[in-house]
């Protein structure tokens, strides 16, 4: 038999329609911001409402969709956040993590956030705020474009190539000035060892931000200061000073994680 026929029956075979249904609305929720009326999903999904009427309230019985009181539309809870934050390497990093940040904010007076590679985008897992009553933070939870952040280029430039080529496919490359100036930066960034350079999104933010590896050699995560100077003077350290503290708590992160074990 032809093995690509023998790979259609296998698939086959395995199906679970329910379970597929309801994965094609989490993932189309993820995606959508403002939530989605039951119409709008059945629709987007090639789906009857009834379908889809059925798998929306299991979810919501379940707490990972909730449908707004004042709109009637549906949108994803925080739950598959909570879920993700109990496998054990997310939850022992962020473990070890947390602390470190929370320190180092209140040393240098500056907010800081670690990121994880997440479907093709940068995923922010922990953020600490500094003791200053202006802060410049990222929200916890949120998914930002790889090609804007200094996150995603520490995150992809100690990758394998392959695994690399992977995430630039996931992650598309549009805008075309943008994804030039990312693959551009990667090579620069291994040599220093960490990246620093404005933000793509805030005026007067300078972006830092130090790989943290983990026993296997590979980049985990990144934490990334948004570095900003108050002319309040309560800036007591420059951005070079923020750098170096930000690459040795990085650094020992990553020993405390196992890098250099191997």
């Amino acid at each position: 038999m032809d093995k690509k026929l023998e790979e259609q029956i296998d698939a086959e075979k395995y199906r679970a329609p329910a379970l597929s249904k309801g994965l094609d609305i989490l993932e189309l929720l993820a995606s959508d911001a403002e939530g989605l009326s039951q119409v709008e999903i059945a629709k987007q999904l090639g789906r009857t409402t009834s379908e889809i009427f059925r798998m929306l309230m299991v979810l919501v019985q379940r707490g990972y969709v909730e449908q707004r009181a004042e709109d009637e539309r549906y949108a994803l809870t925080t739950k598959m956040f909570e879920v993700a934050h109990r496998h054990p390497p997310i939850k022992r990093l962020t473990s070890i993590a947390g602390e470190a940040m929370q320190r180092l904010a209140d040393h240098v007076n500056q907010s800081m956030h670690l990121s994880i590679i997440h479907s093709g985008r940068v995923l922010v897992i922990a953020q600490v705020d500094c003791p200053d009553n202006n802060v410049t933070s990222v929200r916890l939870g949120a998914h930002i474009p790889l090609y804007d952040t200094a996150s995603g280029r520490v995150l992809a430039a100690w990758m394998e190539p392959a695994a690399q080529d992977r995430l630039l496919a996931e992650a598309g490359q549009e805008p075309k000035d943008k994804y030039e100036a990312f693959v551009a930066d990667l090579e620069h960034v291994r040599e220093v060892g960490y990246c620093e350079s404005p933000s793509l999104t805030i005026a007067g933010v300078q972006n830092i931000s130090a790989p943290v590896f983990d026993f296997s050699g590979q980049v985990v995560a990144a934490v990334t200061i948004p570095f900003i100077k108050r002319i309040s003077g309560t800036s007591i350290f420059s951005a070079r000073e923020c750098r170096a503290a930000l690459v040795a708590m990085a650094k020992d992160i990553s020993r405390q994680l196992g890098a250099g074990a191997r």
